[in-house]
């Protein structure tokens, strides 16, 4: 190496120079130690150097961090151990005379659980001159903790959308009979309008219609699957959000007045237009008010507030209704969970994905027995054009 060489030459020469060159050439290797020391520590990547005693000879503070050790304490010391747990002891057993010459290099990736959970790439080498009998071991690590669960995120990716496909094609396959089961079951109703006992004719068309409705709630369930496993693709189109939470209300008027709920719009001076596909929105709004009404079932009031930021317009809906206990705030937007006798769980899960899929967001707070508040994020357009104009790939906030 370099610097042993210019040290050995150095020493060899010491007692020729005179005291001013041998300050001048001391004060170049503190400075150029002092460099390298510098890059060293600097650099992410962990580098270890063993001597072939398997003892410490140096450690930068990534490595420390990396296998958890203080260099400060440990240096001089035996590192056996660690390499015994790599399955690299072999690493500091002496060559035979006619592997001297040849090169080593290992390669591996390991699991650590001390000091912290992560996965480490590790690069070895054996080397000459890294201590007093001539050779070494230079360890360099990397950190590919990220690289990993990105791939294990891929490939769990790659088996729900495998489970979702399946799930999509079971669907579709029950909502055919599911449709004939209707079909025949309104033709039943009609030929029982022949029979001649009224007795007889009502209890059967009581039967009739139990299973009708019972088929219709089936269908409703799986309609909300498909939409949760396999959403549409929104078609965003400029709309004001607040007209389509109007047309929302006035279908749900009557709801609203049979359950005494008393709804309150608040709007600010000037809503802009927004970029968003109406009907997913509806949707949105539908299964919020639908989940208001069902936390007020003896009434109550519901306050919608719309508000206007730089980056998004809020929708808040805020409800006095039983609220949420606090153990059931975090799974609110699981699939299937459900506090509600008749709910199926795929509500709000839906809500949240439309949203994604416009770029906004949803929060959630509550207080049992006080009420509840979801708010609703819809980016605004001009922002989103400027996030797509400014980096070409961003199409949300």
């Amino acid at each position: 190496m370099a610097a042993s060489r210019f040290i050995n030459r150095l020493v060899d020469r010491v007692d020729k120079i005179d005291p001013e060159s041998l300050q001048s050439h001391l004060l170049r290797l503190a400075q150029e130690h002092g460099f390298l020391e510098t890059i060293f520590q600097s650099i992410q990547e962990g580098i270890l150097v063993i001597n072939m005693d398997g003892l410490l000879i140096y450690a930068n503070r990534a490595a420390e961090g990396m296998v958890g050790l203080d260099f400060a304490k440990s240096k001089g010391r035996s590192v056996v151990r660690l390499l015994r747990s790599w399955g690299w002891e072999h690493l500091l057993e002496p060559r035979r005379d006619s592997e001297e010459d040849w090169a080593r290099v290992v390669t591996r990736e390991i699991e650590l659980t001390y000091p912290d959970h992560r996965y480490i790439s590790v690069y070895a080498k054996p080397f000459k001159g890294a201590a007093e009998d001539g050779h070494g071991v230079l360890i360099i690590l990397r950190d590919i903790s990220r690289e990993r669960n990105l791939e294990a995120s891929v490939i769990e990716s790659e088996r729900i959308n495998a489970v979702k496909n399946l799930a999509a094609g079971l669907a579709h396959e029950i909502g055919n009979p599911l449709n004939a089961l209707n079909i025949h079951l309104q033709l039943l109703l009609r030929e029982l309008d022949e029979v001649k006992d009224d007795a007889v004719r009502q209890s059967l068309k009581d039967l009739a219609t139990v299973a009708r409705s019972e088929i219709e709630r089936l269908h409703a369930i799986n309609t909300q699957f498909l939409g949760a496993i396999r959403p549409q693709k929104a078609e965003l189109k400029p709309e004001h959000p607040e007209q389509i939470l109007q047309e929302t209300l006035n279908v749900m008027r009557m709801e609203f007045e049979n359950r005494r709920i008393n709804v309150s719009l608040e709007l600010s001076e000037s809503i802009p237009v927004v970029h968003l596909d109406a009907a997913q929105i509806k949707q949105v709004y539908f299964n919020v008010l639908k989940n208001a009404i069902e936390a007020m079932p003896d009434g109550g009031a519901l306050r919608i507030v719309f508000s206007v930021g730089d980056i998004f317009v809020d929708i808040a809906f805020i409800d006095t209704g039983c609220g949420i206990a606090p153990e059931e705030l975090g799974r609110v937007f699981e699939p299937y969970h459900t506090t509600k006798q008749k709910g199926n769980g795929l509500g709000l899960m839906i809500v949240q994905r439309i949203l994604e899929e416009h770029g906004g967001e949803i929060e959630l707070s509550s207080k049992q027995g006080e009420g509840t508040r979801f708010r609703i994020r819809l980016p605004r357009s001009e922002r989103r054009v400027r996030q797509l104009s400014a980096s070409g790939t961003e199409t949300h906030d």
